[in-house]
């Protein structure tokens, strides 16, 4: 039985893993890091993906590498196209073969 794990936002790991337990607000974070409060609010919220921007500011504030942050919305955004596509891409794109590959 494979059980299916959902999807986790890389806002949800920002506002768990860092601003909770470091009892850090998001109007600071974003002060902190010279964003929109807006723009914080909506990556912890989902609605937002992280950018490479807010990957280099995340980086700088709390000491990791910016592929963290960029690496947890690819994986993100990989898991949700997944969902999306399922068998599709079976069905939609012919593999390479080595017939074809010769234009």
């Amino acid at each position: 039985m494979n059980k299916k794990i959902e999807a986790i936002h890389p806002g949800e790991i920002l506002l768990e893993e860092f601003l909770l337990p470091m009892e850090i607000s998001q109007y600071r974070l974003a002060q902190d890091i010279n964003v929109p409060a807006r723009r914080i609010n909506e990556i912890v919220l989902g609605k937002r993906a992280i950018s490479a921007d807010t990957a280099l500011r995340l980086s700088e504030y709390f000491g990791l590498s910016e592929k963290f942050w960029l690496n947890l919305q690819m994986r993100y955004n990989l898991e949700i196209e997944k969902d999306i596509l399922k068998d599709r891409l079976k069905i939609e794109v012919k593999r390479l073969t080595k017939n074809k590959s010769k234009v």
